[in-house]
């Protein structure tokens, strides 16, 4: 009898998982139907005009036969690969000695050098286009400088190198100051009772433990460079590289097959990029334990003043190239007249009708922090805190991690090969705001994601399996318990989103209309009308309001925690 009550009392509760649990696989099928549609099937379509003819034959690798016998398409290969490896040598060292000092020297105003570094992240990557023209240009402030290390001009290398600098430095700290953060200090307190040096300590324990943060900086930033549009755009001049040939073979020549080759070329790096990260990534978190200390550095008056002097550098130069842009968007009549007033401004919002395209961001971004939020959020916590469906749960967790390894401007290019096609039955959505929305939300997928399952993770199983106890519903429990505890990292997911959103470029460089064109590409667009004083406003323009936006999040944020973090808090 004692064997049958429990099996009695076990009955209602497997009935009430069932409905629930049909309705999480339904919901998480509608996840999977999302991903497979904004994501695998362009990058499928890719792949199929790669190996087509005009006609839309098979043609096998024919196409990939001919662009290695086209010597200009060749020459912008490796134009691409030897900017990329030579910014990569500059910028990842920068910020290493940049992260260094933030984690390991008692330096002052720690916060405002490290809000300083972030800048770049508010603005078009193309805003240090910009400013370099107007530092260096043929009109520059400095353009007799030019000939003293060499160079005629600033347009071509010597000026995609040094912009993407300023555009990746930021991406690179992060990772560099995560890796430098992780160093156990019984290592150090160890070599300095031997008596070790304070050079064989950075060789022997400070690099070796950073190696695979540099390896990740280093890979992102060559991956980054190698498939930026906005920079060669601006300041490329003739200076082919493979971002630019494929705006050309696509949008100029309409030739979409040559066009699939490069987009795969550009692929191929960031695919590798992102296993190798994986790969250290994985080692990285092998190497710690749970009995590390974490480092605290030591006052050294003249070690702390050399790197405040560093940073102070760094912070200048990164404020020159900011600074320029807000003087040139204000100067009247660059560099005949130099006083103030708002002609570009006006120029831009009202002459060039900007301001339809300004409000097309802000709409766009608005709509990619709350849908993509959204959306984001309820598919990490399917994967995280449901159960069933196990082989569509891992196709949902591969295509939730493929946006990392994808290019935006190769994300974009699928997105004409599939929704441009009269017969596809989403083809309506073509040239609208949504599906720049919904391209824009795939494209950053991967670090909301990610997000989301951090914050998941550290919440305790037992709360879902003590709801099913009760015969609570899932979605209950998703809204009373897990939802308000999560409400921060959701608070930082859309304020990632949002401003990924105003700044991007080549995700939506393919998918705009007149009617749906967004800012950042409207800056393009007066750069190539020779308005570059208009241009330089607009890109104010946007950093100015994705400063405000972080300022709305991060005062969202302090509400968010008062009201549903209190519980954290100690003080009674």
């Amino acid at each position: 009898m004692a064997a049958v009550l429990p099996a009695a009392h076990a009955a209602p509760v497997k009935q009430s998982a069932h409905w629930t649990d049909r309705i999480a696989h339904i919901a998480l099928l509608v996840v999977a139907l999302m991903l497979v549609a904004f994501l695998a099937l362009p990058l499928l379509t890719i792949l199929l005009q790669a190996v087509q003819g005009k006609q839309e034959e098979f043609v096998g690798l024919t196409n990939f036969i001919e662009y290695a016998k086209t010597p200009s398409l060749l020459n912008s290969l490796w134009n691409s690969v030897w900017v990329s490896a030579v910014v990569t040598i500059v910028a990842v060292p920068l910020a290493f000695g940049f992260a260094y000092a933030l984690t390991r020297s008692l330096m002052p105003f720690k916060p405002l050098f490290r809000g300083i570094t972030l800048i770049p992240l508010l603005a078009p990557s193309l805003l240090s286009a910009i400013s370099l023209i107007y530092w260096f240009g043929n009109q520059g402030v400095f353009k007799g400088w030019m000939t003293a290390f060499g160079w005629t001009e600033i347009y071509g290398a010597p000026g995609i190198v040094i912009a993407e600098c300023f555009a990746v430095f930021p991406h690179a700290l992060m990772i560099l100051v995560t890796a430098l953060s992780l160093s156990d200090a019984r290592l150090y307190e160890a070599a300095d009772a031997m008596g070790t040096t304070a050079a064989r300590k950075f060789f022997t324990i400070t690099l070796p433990g950073a190696k695979y943060g540099l390896i990740s900086a280093a890979l992102v930033t060559f991956t980054l460079v190698i498939t930026d549009f906005g920079i060669p755009k601006v300041i490329g001049g003739s200076f082919n590289v493979l971002a630019t040939d494929v705006f050309k073979l696509v949008i100029g020549q309409q030739d979409f097959s040559k066009g699939a080759v490069v987009a795969i070329l550009l692929l191929a790096p960031a695919i590798i990029t992102f296993a190798v990260d994986g790969y250290v990534s994985r080692r990285q978190t092998a190497m710690l334990t749970a009995r590390a200390v974490p480092y605290r550095p030591k006052p050294a008056p003249k070690y702390d003043a050399a790197m405040t002097l560093y940073c102070s550098l760094i912070a200048f130069l990164v404020l020159a190239m900011l600074g320029m842009a807000i003087f040139a968007s204000f100067a009247s009549f660059w560099p005949y007249n130099l006083s103030p007033s708002l002609r570009h401004y006006a120029l831009g919002l009202v002459d060039a009708e900007v301001s339809v395209a300004f409000v097309n961001s802000l709409k766009m971004a608005a709509g990619t922090a709350v849908f993509g939020t959204a959306l984001v959020f309820c598919g990490a916590y399917l994967l995280e805190k449901t159960k069933g469906m196990d082989g569509l749960r891992g196709i949902v967790k591969l295509l939730a991690m493929l946006p990392m390894a994808v290019p935006g401007l190769v994300l974009g290019l699928g997105y004409i090969f599939f929704f441009n096609e009269p017969k596809n039955p989403l083809n309506g959505l073509y040239h609208t705001v949504t599906l720049l929305t919904l391209c824009t939300i795939v494209h950053f997928y991967t670090t909301g994601h990610l997000t989301a399952v951090t914050a998941l993770k550290a919440l305790d199983g037992e709360f879902e399996a003590v709801s099913a106890s009760l015969k609570v519903p899932f979605f209950k429990t998703f809204w009373r318990v897990t939802l308000p505890i999560c409400t921060p990292a959701l608070v930082d997911i859309a304020r990632y989103f949002f401003i990924n959103a105003m700044t991007t470029i080549s995700a939506v460089v393919f998918l705009y209309s007149p009617e749906t064109k967004v800012a950042s590409i409207a800056i393009l667009n007066l750069d190539e009308a020779g308005e570059i004083g208009a241009a330089a406003a607009m890109a104010v323009l946007i950093g100015a309001a994705s400063a405000v936006a972080t300022l709305i999040f991060m005062t969202l944020g302090w509400w968010v925690n008062r009201r549903t973090q209190a519980w954290r808090s100690t003080d009674r």
